[in-house]
């Protein structure tokens, strides 16, 4: 299995894992580990005759393993593309995203000091229940969860790499091989942290004066991770970072072809060949108000081509749409374009671009007529696992996903989808 992958030009077991640990050195996850381990290691202390604080490793081990398990499941999720539990997930992303920042805030908050304070009497204060003593085995689950949120930015651009590469595997087993890679390589610094509590803890009370000042920036830090979560920001930047981190040739997944492999090239079929995936269904309008749903384009092969204005391989790319739209028939013969933009609206506050008005005097100004559907809610992105623009599907006339390719694509590599995905081969 192994061997197939990097043969076929994918990404070798020892750089998954090598990518999964350099993104545990990252400034989103260093900083904070004092935080992570104080609460992780809350009702572990104990105290010799004298005086000499010690932490219970076997009961921090297993707190540190739940936290992982915890972050470990929300890779998970992500990784089960079009999956019924992974749609659920994307298409709610913002509703987790929205209550995982509202924590991450909160927290930081605690740890900056101002969720504890005086009311009325002295002896009277409000406080949040961040109690470190009173860590649990669902608390240390949860906090997991809700963390693998505020790494987006550090671990995006490479955990949406494998995520890619595990959505296009030969099978199932494989890609989830390659999500379980590379959190071995995210996990296992922490679990050797949760090894090592009463040593990194106590070298971290000796430098308490630093420590406190760590603890305060920590709490701003988390703050800022927080707001960032919540109002949808860490998406723009992610997707951002994706991009810079694309090929400009592209990077082709499930067989996509090259252009010089000829319509000859064929898709793999037999019982090597991947199961057929319906494509996501959706009812959205386009710049000039036309309404399109995609399941109505059955028995015809669609275009679908995911872009954002500030995008520039996206940019380069689209006058070649423009021309293969018209070279096609301008969707009136058997094959159909649409691009699909998702703007900042009162719904989708962290759309992936600017309003529906920027957008369309995008179009307008630059003289693209293909249409662009327009997903207001984030509804389609996150059913279609987008995380990096371009990303350009090839429906084929049966309504099933033949390919997907992440990355820019020259007009000869469109024309090779489109005709790939039209033969069936």
């Amino acid at each position: 299995m192994a061997e197939s992958l990097i043969a076929s030009g994918g990404i070798p077991f020892f750089l998954v894992f090598t990518g999964g640990l350099l993104s545990f050195f990252s400034p989103c996850v260093v900083p904070l580990i004092p935080i992570y381990m104080g609460y992780l290691a809350g009702n572990a202390k104990v105290v010799d005759g004298e005086g000499r604080i010690s932490y219970n490793r076997g009961k921090v081990f297993l707190y540190t393993f739940l936290f992982v398990l915890g972050i470990s499941f929300a890779f998970f999720l992500l990784g089960f593309s079009f999956s019924a539990l992974g749609s659920f997930f994307s298409r709610n992303r913002t509703v987790f995203s929205r209550v995982g920042g509202i924590l991450i805030i909160l927290l930081g908050l605690v740890q900056m000091g101002f969720l504890e304070f005086k009311f009325l009497e002295r002896e009277r204060k409000f406080k949040l229940p961040f109690d470190p003593s009173r860590m649990s085995p669902l608390v240390a689950v949860v906090m997991g969860f809700t963390f693998s949120f505020a790494w987006t930015p550090c671990v995006g651009p490479a955990l949406t790499s494998v995520l890619i590469l595990a959505s296009s595997a030969q099978t199932a087993g494989l890609g989830n091989l390659l999500v379980l890679v590379y959190t071995l390589g995210f996990v296992i610094p922490f679990l050797v942290l949760g090894i090592f509590t009463t040593q990194v803890l106590n070298f971290l009370k000796a430098k308490q004066q630093v420590l406190r000042f760590a603890v305060k920036a920590s709490g701003v830090l988390l703050v800022a991770i927080g707001i960032m979560t919540f109002t949808g920001l860490f998406n723009n930047i992610t997707s951002y970072m994706n991009t810079l981190g694309e090929a400009p040739s592209g990077a082709p997944t499930r067989e996509a072809p090259e252009p010089e492999a000829g319509p000859d090239a064929a898709a793999p079929d037999g019982p090597d060949a991947p199961a057929s995936i319906p494509a996501f269904d959706f009812t959205l309008q386009d710049q000039y108000g036309t309404t399109h749903t995609l399941s109505d384009y059955k028995g015809k092969v669609v275009f679908l081509n995911f872009w954002a204005t500030w995008c520039p391989p996206c940019k380069a790319e689209m006058p070649h749409i423009q021309s293969l739209y018209e070279e096609y028939g301008s969707n009136g013969g058997d094959v159909v374009f649409l691009g699909v933009g998702n703007p900042k609206t009162d719904r989708n506050p962290g759309g992936s671009d600017g309003s529906v008005e920027d957008i369309t005097r995008f179009l307008e100004g630059n003289g693209y007529t293909f249409p662009t559907v327009f997903d207001e809610t984030g509804e389609v992105l996150g059913a279609y696992q987008i995380s990096a623009f371009p990303t350009t599907f090839m429906i084929d006339a049966e309504g099933n996903v033949y390919g997907y390719v992440s990355g820019q694509l020259t007009k000869e590599m469109m024309r090779n989808i489109i005709e790939q995905t039209r033969s069936g081969r």
